[in-house]
Protein backbone atom coordinates (compact mmCIF):
# COMPACT_ATOMS: atom_id res chain seq x y z
CA UNK A 1 0.00 0.00 0.00
CA UNK A 2 1.36 3.41 -1.00
CA UNK A 3 1.10 6.58 1.02
CA UNK A 4 -0.49 9.64 -0.45
CA UNK A 5 2.04 12.35 -1.29
CA UNK A 6 1.82 15.31 1.04
CA UNK A 7 0.56 18.45 -0.66
CA UNK A 8 3.16 21.21 -0.79
CA UNK A 9 2.30 23.91 1.69
CA UNK A 10 2.74 27.55 0.81
CA UNK A 11 5.88 29.01 2.42
CA UNK A 12 5.28 31.17 5.47
CA UNK A 13 8.12 33.57 4.65
CA UNK A 14 8.61 34.79 1.06
CA UNK A 15 11.75 33.52 -0.65
CA UNK A 16 13.34 36.96 -1.18
CA UNK A 17 13.01 37.85 2.53
CA UNK A 18 14.47 34.49 3.50
CA UNK A 19 17.43 34.98 1.14
CA UNK A 20 18.12 38.47 2.54
CA UNK A 21 18.05 37.08 6.08
CA UNK A 22 20.44 34.27 5.19
CA UNK A 23 22.90 36.62 3.51
CA UNK A 24 22.78 39.01 6.48
CA UNK A 25 23.31 36.23 9.03
CA UNK A 26 26.05 34.40 7.12
CA UNK A 27 27.69 36.88 4.73
CA UNK A 28 30.66 34.69 3.83
CA UNK A 29 28.63 31.58 3.10
CA UNK A 30 25.77 32.93 1.00
CA UNK A 31 27.14 36.03 -0.71
CA UNK A 32 28.66 35.02 -3.96
CA UNK A 33 31.33 37.37 -5.19
CA UNK A 34 30.17 39.48 -8.08
CA UNK A 35 32.27 41.01 -10.81
CA UNK A 36 34.12 44.28 -10.61
CA UNK A 37 32.46 47.01 -12.64
CA UNK A 38 35.85 48.23 -13.89
CA UNK A 39 37.88 45.12 -14.73
CA UNK A 40 35.41 42.19 -14.29
CA UNK A 41 37.51 40.47 -11.61
CA UNK A 42 35.79 38.96 -8.54
CA UNK A 43 34.77 41.65 -6.06
CA UNK A 44 36.51 42.20 -2.73
CA UNK A 45 34.94 40.27 0.14
CA UNK A 46 34.66 43.16 2.60
CA UNK A 47 33.66 45.78 0.04
CA UNK A 48 30.16 47.21 -0.21
CA UNK A 49 30.98 48.54 -3.67
CA UNK A 50 31.14 46.34 -6.77
CA UNK A 51 34.93 46.70 -7.08
CA UNK A 52 37.79 44.20 -6.84
CA UNK A 53 40.50 44.88 -4.26
CA UNK A 54 42.87 46.41 -6.85
CA UNK A 55 40.31 48.88 -8.21
CA UNK A 56 39.17 49.68 -4.67
CA UNK A 57 42.76 50.54 -3.66
CA UNK A 58 43.21 52.67 -6.77
CA UNK A 59 40.01 54.54 -5.97
CA UNK A 60 41.07 55.14 -2.35
CA UNK A 61 44.53 56.36 -3.36
CA UNK A 62 43.09 58.68 -6.02
CA UNK A 63 40.62 60.04 -3.46
CA UNK A 64 43.48 60.74 -1.02
CA UNK A 65 45.55 62.46 -3.71
CA UNK A 66 42.58 64.65 -4.61
CA UNK A 67 42.18 65.74 -0.99
CA UNK A 68 45.86 66.64 -0.72
CA UNK A 69 45.90 68.73 -3.90
CA UNK A 70 42.78 70.80 -3.18
CA UNK A 71 44.41 73.41 -0.83
CA UNK A 72 47.26 74.04 -3.31
CA UNK A 73 44.86 75.44 -5.94
CA UNK A 74 43.67 78.43 -3.85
Amino acid sequence: MKRKPNPKAAPVVPAEILEKARSAAFPDRFNKPGKCTVCASPTAAASEEPLCWVCLRLKISAWREGDQQMPAQE
